[in-house]
């Protein structure tokens, strides 16, 4: 069974860079889908970012378009969330996780997360 961590996370000023990571291990992370979810202090989640199996298509939620790159290496069983020109609204946790497709549903593979703090 596919199992997820992230790594990546800390504290930033505005404008700064963050690179999430996210190990998959226990099956092979091209066999899916893959997404970053953000949920913010009011327990707000949102799909940042997705990408289908292939990367044939990549979704990005329209607030971070041009500053956030979701991407995978097949032979490291990784994804990242490249994060730059980062905002106070970025701040949250962090959840990288795979499925059948861009709607990833609760009941299939989910990292723990990790928090993203970004300082005015």
């Amino acid at each position: 069974q596919l199992q997820l961590v992230e790594s990546g996370g800390g504290l930033v000023q505005a404008g700064g860079t963050l690179r999430l990571s996210c190990a998959a291990s226990g099956d092979t992370l091209a066999n899916y889908a893959i997404g970053w979810y953000h949920q913010s202090s009011e327990n707000v989640q949102e799909a940042v970012a997705c990408a289908t199996r292939s990367d044939g298509e990549i979704f990005y939620l329209n607030r971070v378009k041009g500053r956030f790159t979701i991407s995978r290496d097949n032979t490291k069983n990784m994804m990242y969330l490249q994060m730059n020109n980062l905002k106070a609204e970025d701040t949250g946790d962090y959840t990288c996780a795979a499925g059948s497709s861009c709607v990833i549903r609760s009941d299939e593979f989910w990292g723990q997360g990790t928090q993203v703090t970004v300082s005015p």
